[in-house]
């Protein structure tokens, strides 16, 4: 059984031999590390999916606007 990526960081880099150990041999360290494993996971996505969003948002924005103007250019021409 291998280390999950998540695992190889900065933060755990001069415990690593003692991670890998520990994450076969403790159960209950490997439940540890596989949750804060997921919750990286999920974070990532979550945080692609908000500037995902954001830039939609965004988008949105700037075309209503655009389009208020164009609304607003029309309105006053046809008076």
């Amino acid at each position: 059984m291998c280390l999950p990526n998540e695992l190889y960081n900065a933060k755990f880099a001069e415990y690593i031999e003692s991670l890998k150990i520990l994450y076969l041999v403790d159960d209950k360290f490997k439940t540890m590390c596989d949750d804060y494993c997921n919750s990286k996971v999920n974070s990532e996505k979550y945080r692609k999916k908000f500037e995902k969003d954001f830039r939609h948002k965004l988008e949105y924005e700037n075309l209503s606007k655009e389009l208020e103007e164009e609304i607003l250019i029309y309105l006053i021409r046809k008076e």
